[in-house]
């Protein structure tokens, strides 16, 4: 089983390039984030026309996220992190999916937020959120099943997983505070999927439109897959799918995968 995350960067923009994804490619799950559209304007019959089922949070203008299934229909569990009912923002969705065995694998597609600028508001609803997606995640875990916390965490974890450390050395994304954030959750029991089996770094996922971040591969690493251990125990590999940002009217993301047996 394929699971993606892809942050598509506004759907109704990106749409021929995640048709072109789904239809070219073996992803079994894609979890999709920033569709910067409200629920009716999400592309449903698109995507069923190319064999997935979906569930989806939207919002207009920002944020927005999605799971799809292939060949089969997601079910629900959660919308939204308790903790905060102010918080309208559309970030995070829960499903169950049925894997091709008949099993149960839990996938949640989550967009974590920027934070920028910093010190301010929107660094400490970084910090806070973070610490309510630990909470849930700390319910998965109780919870003993195969599960994946796939998205855009917008956190650099590591002085390798940036094109440049001082470029980056006053972003939200690599701030000690937001990097403690991302290590509890792996100290909880959670594994980084791509960083496991690629642990010497220099991988990116995200390659900004400015300055020819592109064309000089000045990217960073903050599209994540973090698995529970029962998921982790059934790791085969984890990638990148950079090609993908290379194509006409892209993403400034690539769709980032883990396989599991």
């Amino acid at each position: 089983m394929k699971i993606v995350t892809y942050n598509v960067n506004g759907i109704k923009a990106r749409l021929p390039r995640l048709i072109e994804y789904l239809n070219e490619g073996d992803a079994d799950v894609v979890c999709l984030q920033e569709l910067k559209a409200p629920d009716e304007a999400f592309p449903i019959a698109d995507i069923e026309a190319a064999g997935y089922g979906a569930v989806w949070h939207g919002q207009k203008s920002w944020n927005g996220v999605a799971v799809l299934a292939r060949g089969s229909q997601p079910v629900e569990r959660q919308r939204g992190l308790m903790g905060d009912p102010d918080d309208e923002h559309s970030r995070y969705l829960e499903c169950d999916i049925v894997a091709p065995d008949g099993g149960r694998i839990v996938v949640a597609s989550l967009y974590l937020p920027n934070g920028n600028p910093r010190p301010g508001p929107k660094f400490d609803y970084k910090l806070r959120w973070l610490e309510r997606l630990r909470v849930r995640a700390g319910e998965l875990l109780a919870e003993e099943v195969p599960a994946v916390l796939a998205g855009d965490y917008n956190v650099i974890a590591n002085d390798d997983d940036t094109y440049s450390v001082r470029a980056m050395a006053e972003d939200a994304l690599m701030q000690p505070e937001s990097r403690a954030g991302y290590r509890r959750l792996l100290g909880d029991g959670w594994t980084d999927a791509l960083r496991t089996r690629q642990p010497a770094g220099g991988v990116w996922t995200f390659w900004d439109y400015q300055a020819g971040a592109w064309q000089r591969d000045a990217g960073f690493r903050i599209d994540h897959l973090l698995l529970s251990p029962s998921a982790a125990d059934r790791l085969v590999d984890a990638g990148v799918d950079k090609a993908y940002r290379g194509r006409e009217k892209a993403s400034d993301h690539a769709p980032t995968w883990a396989r599991l047996r």
